[in-house]
């Protein structure tokens, strides 16, 4: 029986990737530091401190971390204050649906606390989540297993009953460590057979969870 969902934040519940690849780009070129929007590709599921090593080790070891930070996150709001922050098909209305039928749900995003909770506050959306694990509460990120781990445990249920929604490679690979039943929903990258082996079902947007759960109550 699936009991709660789980659920990563950007590029499944917003249409957040996009608009983070802009900023980069944008905060990359500012800095004389071309295609840096390419490089979301490589770090999708990161936390920050991932990021930040990984930017080290590819682009040169005396990247300025902060400095591009802090550019690219006010270009981020500018964007979003201009433009919005959609949220994906679907997201709004399996949120309700799963509130009414009694499943718990929590949030395991490598985001930070205070981005992601801005996030789902302005969205109109945070009360729905029982429990939530960001990028800055553990210490190894995605494709660890702990933030799914520790989200199962912020709201009482086993692994094995969670369904874990996720959009990139290596949240399926957190997820699947956890021992929960991955949903790879893509986003920015398409998963490979590789990460289809892991996966309990790979759907193409939120809409197609609704009808999941109903075919799976009783029977999953």
């Amino acid at each position: 029986m699936i009991e709660a969902l789980i659920f990563d934040m950007d590029g499944l519940l917003f249409d957040s990737e996009r608009i983070v690849q802009r900023s980069w780009e944008d905060a990359g070129n500012e800095l004389g530091i071309p295609h840096m929007g390419d490089q979301i590709y490589h770090t999708l599921g990161m936390n920050r401190a991932g990021r930040n090593e990984y930017f080290a080790r590819v682009i040169r070891p005396d990247f300025p971390f902060e400095e591009f930070g802090n550019r690219a996150r006010v270009r981020f709001y500018e964007i979003v204050n201009a433009e919005g922050l959609p949220m994906k098909p679907g997201a709004r209305k399996l949120l309700e649906y799963a509130k009414q039928n009694g499943y718990k749900m929590a949030v395991a995003t490598s985001s930070s606390r205070d981005y992601a909770s801005s996030n789902l506050k302005n969205a109109g959306i945070e009360s729905y989540f029982d429990g939530a694990v960001f990028g800055d509460m553990v210490q190894k990120a995605k494709p660890d297993p702990e933030i799914y781990l520790r989200a199962c445990e912020s709201i009482g249920v086993r692994p094995e009953f969670c369904l874990a929604l996720e959009d990139a490679p290596g949240g399926v690979r957190s997820a699947y460590a956890a021992g929960m039943r991955p949903i790879v929903i893509p986003d920015l990258v398409e998963p490979t057979e590789e990460i289809l082996e892991l996966v309990y079902r790979k759907l193409n947007s939120l809409e197609e969870v609704i009808p999941l759960l109903e075919a799976c109550r009783g029977a999953c």
